[in-house]
């Protein structure tokens, strides 16, 4: 069966450099006959987990807000893999995305050990010249901290400078390593 992969695309921009790189990640991945949904957080009526507790209670049926996460819960469900993709915003990871992040403390609601096994691939681009200086370096820590507490499988991390939207095509290194990582993602 094929594998399903699930983009999650962080940035205001449908046609910004984190998007192009999800994309290149989504080619490589439907070269291995992989069935893709691609989900826009920007846009989205996401609201701030509030720290209720209400998912993490014996027998919760989920989340308390009820807002576009429940269906994009039912997504991170389904899904086999994960494609994560933002642009670096002061030093770290987009408001979208964090947004996203913090939401999934309610996932295990919707199954038992969500995490368990998910394959994960990380797409990020900045404006700088350095991932460190950039603060690129700050988001991937955090992606890499957050899925190794919950058992998630991080397959590969791209990442590459690009400041005006588009500009990210050009770096034919990245994007070509963008394209192994979707078939990486869907064939192990």
């Amino acid at each position: 069966m094929a594998t399903k992969v699930l983009v999650l695309l962080g940035s205001p921009r449908r046609k910004g450099n984190s998007t192009i790189l999800a994309q290149q990640i989504t080619k490589g991945a439907k070269e291995t006959k992989a069935r893709v949904e691609t989900v826009y957080l920007h846009g989205k009526t996401i609201a701030p987990c509030k720290a209720c507790f209400t998912c993490q209670k014996k027998n919760s049926r989920g989340c308390s807000i009820k807002d576009d996460m429940q269906d994009i819960y039912l997504k991170l469900v389904e899904a086999d893999a994960w494609v994560i993709a933002s642009p670096v915003y002061w030093f770290n990871m987009s408001a979208q995305t964090k947004i996203f992040m913090d939401r999934c403390f309610a996932l295990p609601a919707y199954q038992k050990e969500p995490f368990i096994g998910k394959k994960i691939a990380i797409a990020m681009t900045y404006g700088g010249e350095d991932p460190f200086d950039s603060g690129c370096v700050n988001a991937l820590r955090t992606f890499q901290d957050a899925f190794g507490y919950i058992e998630s499988s991080i397959v590969g991390m791209v990442y590459g400078s690009a400041m005006d939207a588009g500009q990210i095509r050009f770096n034919k290194k990245v994007m070509k390593e963008a394209f192994d990582l979707g078939r990486k993602l869907a064939s192990e």
